[in-house]
């Protein structure tokens, strides 16, 4: 059989395939290996392969001869590399170049590693214990920052003319002014909403006058001042994140500590102020959307005129109504920029790391002012305020 396959393989020698001889020898057989054993004849080689495996099945010793061997690059070793660990045999008669390929390029068995899917049960419950304690370690972190930006803010206010009021400004204009249509829109539709809401289920009890209330409470107390927060932390926190995460990547941070320059000072205090002063500017302007959406449906869905609304609206309201949602925006917007601020800079040097640095800086921030939202809540109605 060894005969038939040798002269088989004498006119693909010819042509440069691969091919080979089996030649009997004591307690086994050699194996002449030569052709082209090269990646555009693998198709050839793998068939050669497994003819050479069925000849010399069962045989103690085995040599493969490469003196023969014409051209072989990597998926010719490593085809040559299999063959050997299959058969146990030895390759000799291989060019240094040859040797030097079939070494590097050598086949290797990887058994399982024996290591069974946890159970999904004890799997949850290892991922709540992390992320408890991935949130203990943030908010040790945050609580890190915070100080840092205060110890920052209380050398500007000894040292005024280190204060960028420039790059303030054009936060502001950033986060405040170019916000203003978007937060008016949705507090408007919002009020809209809770109108007619309320209009509607107040109906069945001949009570369609008290939705004015209703709206004035909810929209000042809470919802005006949340869904701006929330909002700011979409739009301003991620560009924060972004924009942080950027430069860090790009080795502009780095730079700048470099020429004695603080990132804090420079890149954080500007921003987290700007957010601090626009959120209530923000939150008074969805306050006032929100009212006037809410005028236009109870004017056309109930028959109350806008004379009766406001006399309605302000026997139902007080100062402490529209300050209790002013009094949370600058906290909001501290949390914002804390969490934003702090993402950016754990940005690495790739654009996966920025993509999920600004993903959990939108989600953390969201979380946070809602809970944020309700310890005020909380807070308020424990002093009746």
């Amino acid at each position: 059989m060894a005969a038939a396959i040798s002269n088989q393989e004498l006119a693909e020698t010819e042509r440069g395939l691969p091919s080979f001889g089996i030649h009997p020898a004591r307690k086994g057989f050699i194996v002449a290996i030569s052709g082209d054993w090269v990646i555009t004849n693998a198709h050839v080689a793998e068939s050669s392969v497994a003819a050479i495996l069925q000849a010399v099945a069962n045989a103690e010793k085995i040599v493969f001869d490469l003196a023969g061997l014409s051209r072989m690059d990597t998926s010719g070793a490593w085809l040559l590399n299999r063959l050997q660990n299959d058969t146990k045999g030895r390759l000799v008669g291989a060019s240094p170049d040859q040797a030097i390929l079939l070494k590097e390029a050598q086949y290797r068995e990887f058994p399982e590693s024996g290591v069974h899917p946890p159970n999904i049960g004890v799997q949850f419950l290892v991922d709540i214990g992390e992320s408890v304690a991935h949130a203990f370690s943030d908010f040790r972190e945050g609580l890190e920052f915070l100080g840092r930006i205060v110890a920052s803010f209380y050398l500007l206010v000894f040292s005024p003319r280190r204060f960028r009021i420039t790059s303030m400004v054009f936060h502001i204009e950033s986060f405040a002014f170019r916000s203003v249509p978007i937060i008016a829109l949705i507090n408007f539709l919002v009020g809209c909403i809770v109108a007619q809401q309320g209009i509607f289920q107040l109906r069945r009890f001949g009570a369609s006058a008290f939705a004015v209330d209703l709206i004035g409470i909810l929209v000042l107390r809470e919802l005006a001042v949340l869904l701006t927060a929330i909002m700011v932390a979409g739009r301003s926190g991620s560009a924060i994140t972004a924009e942080i995460g950027s430069m860090k990547m790009r080795e502009e941070i780095d730079a700048m500590q470099v020429m004695g320059l603080d990132p804090v000072e420079v890149l954080v205090v500007p921003r987290v102020l700007a957010l601090m002063i626009s959120v209530p500017l923000l939150t008074f302007i969805a306050d006032m959307a929100a009212i006037f959406g809410g005028l236009l449906v109870a004017w056309q869905y109930a028959g109350i005129s806008p004379e009766v609304y406001l006399g309605r609206l302000k026997e139902a309201i007080s100062f402490n109504t529209l300050a209790v949602g002013l009094i949370k925006a600058p906290f909001m917007a501290l949390i914002i920029g804390l969490i934003a601020t702090i993402d950016g800079l754990a940005v690495m040097g790739s654009a996966e790391s920025l993509g999920r640095q600004v993903t959990s800086s939108v989600v953390k921030s969201i979380f946070m002012v809602i809970v944020l939202d309700g310890l005020f809540a909380i807070f308020f109605a424990s002093i009746y305020y």
